[in-house]
């Protein structure tokens, strides 16, 4: 009996040992590659959560968690700009958007019809420095701007703006689409940053509505924003790795993304006269 249960375990070893050993090797090299390093993973927020909670103190990303249940419902408050030198400032952000390296910024954005100028979102100050209305038939940055912006007026529409600093080259979405690509001329991000305005210190006011500021210190996939833009305006972040800041805007100018980078309202109102404008994706 001992020489037959002896047999059958040679036999299954030698039909099925190459397979086990397959697979180990695989293994070991995805654990080499840091596939299993759950630093190296890309964790988002499961809806319904309100908040980014991190442990280990703002500004990390080891241990991420979430905190607050908003059931996906939309925000009770949008802010308000009136085109003007209202903004809402933000004093120091980390190193990690500034220089040469990536930045995705992304909002939602109600854009008044009539406008001619204004930054919806800007970094330092200067013409090149924001994302916002170019002039009174392009949006975007400059030299990354979309003149076919005729449908953005009078309706909420969701822009991401994706920038890699090791080439400077910029890409607009508009509505989880492509809209327009190129170099961002003269946009190098500054640890001091606007909503609603050029920038730190600007003139070039927003015209409208702005929700759920986000922005990332890499340059997010065509295929996030989209996914992004399908969660609609009550959407939280998507890559909690990559997640600077997250100003929703709901009602004050805090950062909810765990780092505690809070903005500072300057004229800004927060309005509950918002919802009957907005139609989800």
């Amino acid at each position: 009996m001992a020489t037959f249960k002896l047999q059958s375990a040679m036999e299954y070893l030698m039909t099925y040992g190459w397979a086990i050993l397959i697979i180990a090797v695989v293994l070991g090299a995805l654990f080499e590659l840091g596939f299993f390093n759950s630093s190296s993973l890309a964790p988002t927020i499961p809806a319904g959560a309100c908040q980014v909670y991190r442990p280990q103190g703002p500004g990390t990303t080891a241990f991420i968690n979430t905190e607050g249940t908003c059931n996906g419902e939309l925000p009770q408050d949008v802010a308000k700009f009136s085109g003007g030198s209202q903004a809402i400032t933000i004093n120091s952000l980390p190193t990690s958007p500034t220089s040469s390296n990536s930045v995705t910024i992304t909002f939602w954005m109600y854009l008044q019809r009539g406008s001619s100028s204004g930054g919806a979102f800007g970094f330092g100050s200067g013409a090149g420095n924001f994302i916002g209305l170019q002039s009174a038939s392009s949006f975007g940055q400059a030299g990354v701007a979309d003149s076919s912006i005729s449908n953005l007026f009078d309706t909420w529409s969701f822009i991401a703006f994706s920038y890699s600093g090791s080439t400077g080259a910029g890409t607009l979405y508009v509505n989880g689409a492509q809209a327009a690509t190129g170099t961002a001329t003269g946009f190098t991000p500054n640890p001091q940053a606007a909503i609603g305005n050029e920038g730190f210190g600007g003139s070039a006011g927003f015209n409208g509505l702005i929700s759920s500021v986000q922005l990332y210190n890499s340059s997010l996939s065509a295929n996030q924003i989209q996914a992004m833009y399908t969660s609609g305006i009550g959407g939280v972040p998507i890559v909690l790795n990559n997640l600077v800041a997250w100003w929703q805007l709901n009602g004050n100018a805090n950062d909810y993304g765990g780092s505690q980078y809070n903005g500072a309202p300057s004229g800004v109102v927060f309005t509950t006269s918002w919802k009957s404008s907005y139609t989800a994706p």
